[in-house]
């Protein structure tokens, strides 16, 4: 288990303050966070490159801060690859074998078998500066998987590969997760990036560590509306007043299944809105009229943004149902939702999804 206890740190302007996290003992951690919020600081802080203004790093209950990189036995993957640039791709694998003082034939063997695995056996004589972007990856994943390290540090490894590479490479990390049950902590600014791959995650925003959860947690219990901007939620509503289980959102009272007194802003998925041409005959608490304001597309499905008087929301439907509803800007429609699918963002409460019904399984 790797512990990080109320790390601070200031390099400039920057600063880390107060970073508690706390990874199990083999699982994939995805640490998600816009660019120049100290993701890669705290992956340095960990392997021992920096050490913290304040605050302790314990692997499996021991201190380590004071401890040398070379005495931890992390190792560190970094968006750049940092291959050397002189030596084959068989000796950039081979390098840290050597430097713990294995002979140059043994560890040749084992960088050939972790390249083989990696399924880049061809690559052994070839020059760095020779490899695709994907290559490069596999390359630094390899020399840093082959000295057996007790943890796997990743910083944006995937960042500046194109689609497919990356999608390749997801498959890989994931499949080496699971062969090696390894601890892994990854940093990313990609959210689909981080759901793919992490068991858990954290939120860091501001130099802060702002939540941390399965991503089921995340996703449905956002811990402020910061967390919930910087996860792409649409339909995240600040609240006015609540009264007898009612919320007031921009004028208009919504029913709300756990609302509480401290409810300030409520989140409901651009899925869970049904959009009809009549009004809808379901048992849901929240029916009104609505208009279109305008839509866009969504991958395979429709956005559609509604206003319900002064309260506007998105709803998501099949191409199906944009042509059978004459969807146009200024269409006067139904917009039905339930009371369960509003969640309350930083309440203790949150609304259950088990009688949800999803509206895009109504639409068919």
């Amino acid at each position: 288990m790797l512990e990080l206890h109320s790390i601070t740190k200031s390099l400039g302007e920057f600063h880390l303050r107060d970073f508690t996290l706390s990874l199990r003992e083999g699982e994939y951690f995805s640490l998600l966070g816009p660019t120049g919020v100290g993701k890669t600081i705290v992956l340095e802080i960990i392997a021992g490159l920096l050490r913290p203004d304040e605050g302790s790093v314990h692997w499996h209950g021991r201190d380590v801060t004071s401890l040398p990189p070379e005495q931890r036995r992390f190792a560190l993957v970094y968006q750049d690859y940092a291959l050397f640039p002189h030596l084959s791709v068989l000796r950039n694998v081979a390098y840290g074998l050597r430097s713990r003082g294995i002979a140059s034939t043994d560890a040749c063997d084992k960088a050939r078998q972790m390249l083989k695995l990696l399924t880049i056996s061809h690559l052994v004589d070839r020059a760095p500066e020779t490899l695709s972007g994907g290559e490069k990856q596999r390359v630094a994943l390899a020399r840093a998987l082959v000295i057996e390290p007790r943890m796997l540090l990743l910083d944006e490894p995937l960042a500046a590969l194109d689609l497919n590479v990356r999608t390749r490479l997801r498959r890989l990390l994931r499949d080496i997760h699971q062969r090696t049950g390894m601890t892994v902590l990854h940093v990313t600014h990609d959210v689909e990036e981080a759901l793919s791959l992490g068991q858990r995650l954290g939120i860091m925003l501001d130099g802060q560590l702002q939540q941390t959860g399965t991503p089921d947690e995340v996703f449905l219990r956002p811990t402020d509306q910061r967390v919930a901007d910087f996860l792409g939620l649409r339909n995240v509503l600040p609240v006015e007043a609540v009264r007898n289980g009612f919320c007031v959102v921009a004028g208009v009272e919504v029913a709300v299944a756990m609302a509480s007194r401290s409810t300030r802003h409520l989140w409901i998925r651009p899925e869970e809105i049904l959009l009809s041409a009549e009004p809808f005959d379901s048992s849901a608490r929240n029916q009104f009229e609505c208009r279109v304001v305008d839509w866009e597309h969504s991958g395979s499905l429709l956005a559609v943004r509604i206003a319900v008087r002064e309260l506007l929301l998105t709803a998501i439907i099949t191409h199906t149902s944009f042509r059978e509803l004459a969807i146009a800007e200024g269409a006067d429609l139904y917009c039905t939702f339930k009371s369960s699918a509003l969640h309350c963002i930083g309440d203790e409460a949150s609304a259950s999804d088990g009688d949800a019904t999803r509206s895009t399984a109504r639409r068919g």
